[in-house]
């Protein structure tokens, strides 16, 4: 409690502001494909919620990281279009076997030993690929909100030298008041309710296995989980992945049948607690993340309420206060995947590749780019090394 500080709070709000409203809504058609009533959609929102919180506060704690965990947004967006003809309980024995799958590559501890083959600079490179969509949609909400988007980034540029950590707080302070005096918050009601766990017994059939759970267990490894770890390493810490992927592949079987359908390490919202701005001191930035694990908790148990409250807040608000939060990480990522000489046209392919937004297979970009950086990093470093022996014979 005396290493708490606002910014730590304050990182671990925005955090949680920027996963839910950035991809509820495709959690809300994925339930819909399945014919999920209101009070099953609840109970999803719940068991997605305490499901990311403990596994975000008990991951932080242990290895003193801010290790935060979400649900699978690519995988969410996946099963909308996958689970056409599947029935609830088939679909839910689909993301035990899911979590089973995920838990076995952290036992085995192969998941851990790929990550320590990727160059920090190619890390980065994808990290920074990530997060441009971001600081692009700060530029993008000033075209929505010219007169809020401005007070947010004259406040932002005013708070760095004097507030430093308390700086994005400020920001999202004055953002909110922005949009009280201007009207901008969206008017509908507010569901006033707590979610309730929804048990759905789960079946299993090797033809929903092949055609859900294999490509959800892929498209959240490869989307998610390696982008996350890639995070969490571009910060200067250690990941914990084999011990992270038992973890959310347990909790993942655990809360299948409340609607939990996959949990994972966090890319976006681990830079935002990750960042200098939250805590100048690396070693207690873990803090934010036990903080983001409380609001997650918080949200899933009020339900409804919550997430009808995320959702009155003006598009314009989440993404610039999202984008500032993200510039600094994102400098710091383009700093370190453009130093060295030799890996920066790699680091350069993988920056591009995942800026793209390319598509293959339903995995994202964000493997893409770290593949080909990885392959243009080998064959590069082959053909110099082939010229190089040639040279000398001659």
């Amino acid at each position: 409690m005396k290493s708490l500080k606002l910014s730590h709070i304050s990182a671990g709000f925005i955090a949680v502001l920027v996963g839910y409203s950035s991809s509820v809504a495709i959690i809300f058609q994925a339930a819909e494909s399945l014919g999920a009533s209101q009070a099953q959609l609840n109970s999803w929102m719940l068991a997605l919620g305490v499901g990311m919180g403990a596994t975000s506060i008990l991951l932080s704690s242990l290895y003193r990281i801010p290790v935060i965990t979400a649900w699978s947004t690519p995988g969410a967006a996946l099963l909308v279009t996958s689970l056409a003809g599947v029935d609830m309980q088939q679909a839910i024995g689909s993301f035990i076997v899911c979590g089973l799958l995920i838990f076995i590559c952290g036992l085995s501890g192969w998941f851990d030993k790929i990550q320590q083959l990727i160059p920090p600079s190619i890390a980065s490179a994808m990290l920074a690929g990530i997060l441009f969509q971001f600081g692009v949609g700060i530029f993008h909400s000033l075209q929505q909100e010219v007169f809020l988007v401005s007070v947010m980034g004259l406040s932002y540029l005013l708070g760095k030298p004097l507030l430093k950590n308390f700086n994005i707080p400020f920001v999202l302070v004055m953002g909110i008041l922005i949009c009280a005096q201007q009207g901008l918050f969206i008017e509908q009601s507010i569901d006033l309710s707590f979610a309730v766990p929804v048990w759905v017994v789960p079946s299993f059939s090797v033809s929903t296995i092949v055609s859900v759970a294999i490509p959800l267990f892929v498209v959240t490894m490869t989307s998610q989980n390696i982008p996350g770890a890639a995070t969490i390493k571009a910060a200067g810490y250690q990941p914990p992945t084999s011990q992270a992927l038992c973890v959310t592949g347990l909790c993942t079987m655990l809360l299948a049948p409340l609607g939990g359908f996959s949990y994972n390490l966090a890319a976006i919202t681990a830079a935002i607690c990750c960042s200098e701005e939250v805590d100048a001191n690396k070693k207690t930035r873990y803090i934010a993340g036990i903080c983001t694990g409380i609001f997650y908790i918080i949200i899933g148990l009020f339900g409804a309420t919550v997430v009808s409250l995320f959702l009155i807040a003006p598009k314009a608000l989440v993404v610039a206060i999202a984008g500032l939060a993200l510039l600094n990480t994102l400098a710091n990522s383009l700093n370190v995947a453009l130093q060295k000489s030799t890996e920066r046209e790699a680091a350069l392919v993988t920056l591009l590749v995942t800026v793209s937004g390319i598509n293959f297979f339903a995995i994202g970009a964000a493997f893409w780019g770290l593949l080909f950086g990885m392959l243009f990093l080998w064959l590069s470093r082959a053909l110099s090394n082939k010229l190089s022996v040639a040279s000398n014979k001659i």
